[in-house]
């Protein structure tokens, strides 16, 4: 039996596109209901109605609570009844994050810690939470913001995990394909419209991952966290150069321009830094990074001679398995955006 047999889960930032990937793959289950929270209520008008057409006998499992991660009343509000929850809810744009970083502070930084304390105070089981690469080495304000995340995540773990209650982990991962505002949809529509495809840099490396294997991340620290614990997965990775070409194979080439990176960007992903990689356990598809537990009492962690506090490298897009144009396009034709688009199913 599941351990969300009969459970309650809720989906925070519900409407995008993790949660309606969490929905196909826990819907037709035996869980009990699926709560939505999220602040844009005609998202989460075309979810109900798309659920309604699509599986008329599950639909009525998902309950939708429209409200912000910002305001700690709306949450705290969403939350009785609740036995776990995937905390998907935060701004990710890296340009828009650079121009407005308070706006990513109150909601990827002070959201997060709203949403732990309302779980902590309502004696919810799990919480899982959802960071990026960028918050490895951040120098951009979206990671800066998801790396205090972060540490927000595992100081509400320690506070819970003291009182015996809510067990709180995090899951970082790098690009997921055809997730809102990323590239690919963008150079399949610029295909379409027959114009030449964007390329910021074409040297620069991203690990790909598709939707499901997000899902199965976070699925997988459900099942084995301890509480903040860190879960990295496993990915390949290419240049954008290659993903690119990759996405005209499939599509059709119409030309490309190189145009410069944007504000805050990086050459290449880092999803695990030296020093976490140095007390990282590799558990087949998947790293557990463990919390750092010592407390503020330093002394008795004083330890003579030379102490080893980093490994020699860092897990990065640039030293993964790195696929080539072929294994790209192979990789990006598991995204259920890139199959519909090649079946002629146009995305709005």
């Amino acid at each position: 039996m599941s351990a969300f047999s009969g459970a309650t889960l809720m989906i925070t930032g519900g409407t995008g596109s993790f949660g309606n990937t969490v929905l196909k793959h826990f819907l037709t289950s035996d869980i009990a209901q699926i709560r939505i929270f999220s602040r844009d209520e005609k998202k989460q008008d075309d979810m109900r109605h798309d659920l309604q057409a699509k599986y008329p006998e599950h639909a009525k499992k998902v309950k939708f609570f429209v409200g912000d991660v910002r305001d700690p009343r709306s949450i705290a509000d969403a939350m009785p009844g609740v036995d776990y929850i995937f905390h998907a809810a935060a701004l990710k744009q890296v340009p828009s994050c650079e121009f407005f970083p308070m706006q990513a502070v109150k909601t990827n930084v002070e959201g997060t810690d709203n949403m732990l304390h309302a779980a902590i105070s309502a004696g919810v089981k799990r919480v899982v939470c959802l960071s990026t690469d960028k918050a490895a080495y951040p120098i951009n304000a979206m990671g800066i913001s998801k790396a205090m995340m972060e540490h927000v995540i595992t100081a509400n773990a320690r506070v819970a995990a003291d009182k015996g209650g809510t067990v709180i982990c995090c899951t970082r991962y790098g690009n997921v394909m055809c997730s809102r505002g990323s590239v690919i949809p963008l150079f399949i529509d610029q295909i379409h419209a027959g114009n030449p495809i964007t390329i910021t840099d074409p040297n620069m490396t991203r690990f790909l991952m598709n939707l499901d294997e997000a899902v199965e991340l976070v699925r997988f620290a459900f099942e084995h966290a301890n509480p903040g614990d860190l879960f990295i997965q496993k990915a390949d990775a290419s240049t954008i150069g290659d993903l690119a070409k990759a996405v005209q194979k499939l599509f059709g080439d119409t030309g490309t321009n190189i145009i410069g990176t944007r504000h805050g960007e990086k050459l290449y992903e880092t999803l695990m830094t030296r020093e976490e990689r140095l007390r990282s356990e590799d558990m087949g598809k998947y790293f557990r990074v463990a919390a750092d537990n010592r407390d503020l009492n330093y002394d008795k962690f004083f330890v003579k001679g030379e102490v080893h506090t980093m490994a020699d490298e860092a897990y990065t897009s640039h030293n993964t398995t790195r696929l080539d144009v072929e294994g790209t396009v192979e990789k990006i034709k598991t995204a259920d955006y890139v199959k519909e688009e090649l079946l002629g199913i146009r995305h709005s």
